[in-house]
């Protein structure tokens, strides 16, 4: 079961407070790098293990510098993420750049710093060569539709989801890429989201491998790396487990062993773009209670709101939530816990149990750390918060700062009203 516990004592949070005002986002620096280590120890088996950081995620270049310190890479899909990579000293083979119905000037910076472009379509193919030329090292997205039961609500079933190319496609543009001279591959693929059972990633692998030697054997073309995607969950609920690591290892090394190695394409390299699983359950949302109202149900509203984390009144996810002073004291309370977003789905939690909240009480919502500021947005002339850094020694650094009401109209322009 996964403990929900603060990286903080009350004290300090009080303290921090006084010099940054809530709401803000404060990601455990100590807590993130030991996760990157354990992660990686898991697959020091591999000849060449990557993982690449998904940018969208945490796109923050503080985060980022103390990934790559950690030896992680990053995933981009945009133009941003791959200059902010680059400011945070990731460039060249170090960046994979996946991105769907891509602009350009997105292709163009991406061949610039040398990442490994992973296409997902075909026909961007001639787009790419027109706008940017073909690159040494190509990468395709497989979609394997049919072939591949099942998805999760955020992801889908591969034959509805919009991305990557089928198994006919994936044929084609290997050969269309031989016949322009390229002589370094890598395949990806990316079927499912948010998921907690390890079996999922080893049937991917699986499938996968089996992928790697019917290119093989069809085209002579052997594979440098394959890309498992991200996709790994983290325990959102007390009740939940972390996927096991070292089971999830140890599956992909036998279908490597039997698949790989007994054909003799050994060594293949092996990455992964997990973005959540890194920095999720190490970025906490802190709040302070504003009002309490009572109508048909019990509310407690926060200085927060769904433009701070998104995906609570997004997906309906379940975040944990800590009354902070009042750990211990029985839930004997229901409320929903919610924001001041003109919506009625602007809500962290719904029919919570809690502790009897009062005006003032600082409330931690947990498991923020990825895609909790990054899918913040503006409506309602809401301000997205600042994002704070737990260093090692305890001291906290500031980020990113909020916005302010001059951030919010500096792309107007008055003076002709």
């Amino acid at each position: 079961m996964a403990e929900k516990k603060l990286p903080f004592t009350k004290e300090q949070l009080i303290k921090i407070i006084e010099q940054y005002p809530t709401p803000f986002h404060i990601y455990d620096e100590a807590a993130i790098r030991e996760n990157v280590r354990n992660l990686l120890k898991a697959f020091s088996w591999a000849p060449e293990f990557k993982e690449y950081f998904a940018v969208k995620a945490t796109p923050n270049p503080y985060i980022l510098k103390i990934l790559r310190e950690e030896g992680l890479g990053a995933d981009c899909s945009s133009l941003p993420e791959l200059i902010m990579a680059e400011k945070a000293g990731i460039v060249g083979e170090d960046i994979m750049f996946s991105s769907n119905d891509t602009p350009a000037v997105e292709f163009i910076k991406a061949r610039e710093l040398g990442a490994i472009i992973n296409l997902d379509d075909i026909s961007h193919i001639p787009f790419l060569e027109k706008h940017a030329g073909i690159p040494e090292l190509i990468c395709f997205r497989y979609n394997p539709g049919p072939l591949r039961e099942g998805g999760n609500a955020i992801i889908g079933n591969p034959e509805e989801s919009k991305y990557g190319l089928t198994r006919k496609q994936l044929l084609d543009a290997y050969r269309i890429m031989q016949d322009r001279g390229v002589r370094r591959f890598g395949v990806h693929t990316m079927v499912i989201s948010n998921e907690l059972d390890p079996n999922y990633f080893i049937e991917t692998a699986n499938m996968m491998f089996d992928l790697v030697v019917e290119v093989f054997r069809t085209l002579e073309i052997r594979m440098e790396f394959v890309n498992f995607g991200g996709g790994i969950g983290i325990p959102y609920r007390p009740d939940q487990d972390p996927v096991d690591l070292g089971y999830l290892s140890r599956g992909i090394k036998e279908a490597y062993e039997k698949k790989i190695v007994l054909n003799g394409l050994h060594p293949l390299k092996l990455y992964m773009e997990c973005g959540r699983m890194i920095t999720g359950p190490y970025g906490y949302l802190v709040a302070t209670v504003l009002h309490k109202k009572e109508i048909y149900k019990n509310y407690v509203g926060l200085d927060a709101c769904m433009a701070n984390l998104m995906r609570p009144g997004m997906y309906g996810a379940y975040h944990h939530i800590t009354v902070v002073g009042k750990e211990e004291w029985p839930l004997g309370y229901i409320y929903d816990v919610v924001g001041s977003l003109c919506e009625n789905n602007d809500k962290f939690a719904i029919n919570r149990k809690l502790p009897m909240v009062d005006i003032g009480d600082i409330l931690v919502i947990h498991d923020t750390g990825a895609h909790g500021h990054a899918m913040g947005f503006n409506y309602n002339g809401k301000l997205r918060s600042a994002e704070l850094l737990l260093r090692p020694d305890g001291s906290v650094e500031m980020i990113r700062r909020a916005e302010t009401i001059e951030d919010y109209f500096a792309t107007l322009d008055f003076s002709g009203l």
